[in-house]
């Protein structure tokens, strides 16, 4: 007998060695999975969630139920090394159990979550720049498996880097085909039990942001949005039913690294739901949430309190405002945070005034948010027999700009990591960048044939002021046709008058006398002034 029990002692050890040798990487997703009750309601009677602990650090993430008696909690481990977990619950079945594992090195391409810097941009957990270029696919996880298997290979070959896309199904023009799953347990297209989650629901949509993240691209998950009509009745469920949506959409989905959270497109559609409703919603969502993703709320024509402390930067709807730098920039005093243009109208065609930019227009927007020091969406609604629209349902895309845009994303990535800023905002918006190092002057529509050299003497927070002597060279880009000419010789500064620096010789840059140029100038490899 005593030979049996060490016999078994010994397979107990094995195993825990086991579990004790589980490893996920940094920014990863450790999963522990239990069996526990079925009986009653498992998604409102059961209270699960566990603590995650490595030394002083400590992260408390709530758990879900999954279905068929398997409730699972998930952790995105910040910090590498050793880490140890224990579970709570309200049931017996769930409580005490306990796990250690490792937290590797991130994997090539993990740059982790993305965050706010340098107050006003982006950046990864790593500190890897992270210059927003968004698009719009709002329903294209609602629909058929070859369709969403088109989007993805569509968003492979483009250059967007995040996604804005519903978690609820839309019902709206040119996009009223039933979904392939529904959030909740019931029968369509109404007649539902907002207690009774669908897991098979939320185990697509995580598939969807796994194959996201795959690619390298951020899902703007919408929370709530106004496009429903009553049809479903998602958009006017009782006040605890929302709450309970949302602490479960948060438990299961927090632990991706690409997440980021809007709480409502267009909250002021949103008929059945005032502005403290949505209050309540962020400040849920945001205390919830153990990693604190990226968090905003998008406007129709009431904009948001984008000042409150959880919201992390401004989801704009305003196709005016990026008509010109100057307009462009003026959120970012209102805020203070970035300042991410969702929703500029469309390139497309459809008989509506939202969805017919030009191609050119929609670059243009592009380009005027860029030099204001802030970021602009794209969305694609050219007209299909089949109403297989990108922005609504994804696919293919038709239109002409995410060429020329992919053309603005190879400009940024060469651009300081410090982000470009408005440099002489008051005066002269066109011109952004770092003040001393590196300026992006956008010419817009306007068809000078030369420009003068001149930089602003104004100096941006993470700049230098310019100075008699610095050296600088210059690139003519043609935004439109997506060329790049470099400017024969060095532009040596000297002060020209209280506000402008110019080159010693007055030299000009000969321009094409096109719409759509921009002029690139970097500063000279020098040492920079102290």
């Amino acid at each position: 007998m005593k030979s049996g029990k060490v016999i078994l002692g010994l397979l107990l050890v094995s195993v825990l060695s086991l579990r004790a040798e589980q490893t996920v990487e940094q920014w990863g997703m450790f999963e522990a999975s239990f069996n526990g009750p079925t009986n009653g309601n498992p998604f409102t009677d059961v209270q699960f969630s566990a603590h995650f602990s490595q030394g002083t650090n400590s992260i408390e993430a709530n758990g879900f139920y999954d279905g068929n008696g398997i409730y699972r909690v998930r952790f995105m481990p910040e910090q590498q090394g050793q880490w140890h977990y224990v579970t709570e619950s309200s049931s017996p079945e769930l409580t005490g159990h306990a796990g250690d594992f490792t937290v590797t090195p991130p994997s090539p391409g993990n740059h982790g979550p993305v965050h706010v810097t340098y107050t006003y941009h982006f950046a990864y957990a790593d500190s890897t720049p992270y210059e927003e270029l968004g698009t719009t696919c709002y329903a294209w996880v609602h629909q058929t498996k070859a369709l969403q298997e088109e989007t993805l290979q569509t968003l492979a070959n483009a250059p967007f880097n995040k996604v804005r896309m519903l978690v609820f199904p839309k019902h709206y023009d040119w996009n009223t085909n039933e979904p392939v799953l529904y959030p909740y347990v019931g029968v369509p297209p109404n007649d539902w039990d907002f207690t009774q989650f669908n897991p098979q629901f939320f185990q697509h949509l995580e598939q969807r942001i796994l194959d996201l993240q795959k690619l390298g691209i951020q899902a703007d998950l919408i929370l709530f949005h106004p496009y429903d009509g009553g049809h479903w009745g998602f958009d006017h469920m009782p006040a605890s039913d929302d709450d309970l949506y949302l602490r479960y959409t948060v438990a299961r989905l927090s632990a991706y690294r690409n997440v980021w959270w809007s709480l409502a497109n267009e909250w002021d559609l949103v008929k059945a739901k005032n502005e403290s409703d949505f209050v309540g919603f962020g400040e849920l969502v945001s205390t919830n949430d153990p990693y604190h993703h990226l968090l905003s709320i998008h406007n129709s024509n009431k904009i948001f309190n984008n000042t409150l402390p959880w919201i992390t930067h401004a989801s704009i709807q305003n196709g005016m405002a990026v008509e010109s730098p100057a307009s462009a920039e003026l959120y970012r005093d209102v805020y203070r945070k970035p300042v991410v243009y969702d929703e500029v109208k469309y390139e497309g065609n459809l008989p509506k005034r939202w969805g017919n930019l030009t191609p050119e227009e929609m670059v243009f927007r592009f380009w005027n948010g860029t030099v204001a020091g802030t970021y602009v969406g794209h969305g694609e609604t050219y007209l299909n027999p089949n109403d297989v629209i990108s922005w609504a349902k994804g696919g293919a895309l038709k239109g002409q700009s995410p060429a020329r845009l992919a053309f603005l994303k190879k400009v940024l990535a060469d651009a300081p990591p410090e982000g470009i800023e408005p440099i002489d905002k008051w005066q002269n918006p066109q011109y952004g960048g770092q003040s001393g190092k590196y300026y992006l002057i956008y010419l817009g529509k306007e068809t000078p044939k030369s420009w003068e050299f001149l930089l602003p003497k104004a100096v941006t927070a993470n700049g230098f002021a310019p100075t008699n002597g610095l050296q600088y060279t210059a690139d003519v880009l043609d935004t439109w046709n997506m060329t790049v000419k470099p400017v024969a010789g060095i532009f040596t500064l000297q002060k020209k008058n209280d506000y402008f620096y110019g080159d010693k010789d007055n030299r000009s840059i000969e321009l094409p006398g096109k719409p759509y140029m921009a002029i690139r100038i970097k500063l000279l490899e020098q040492k920079e002034p102290q």
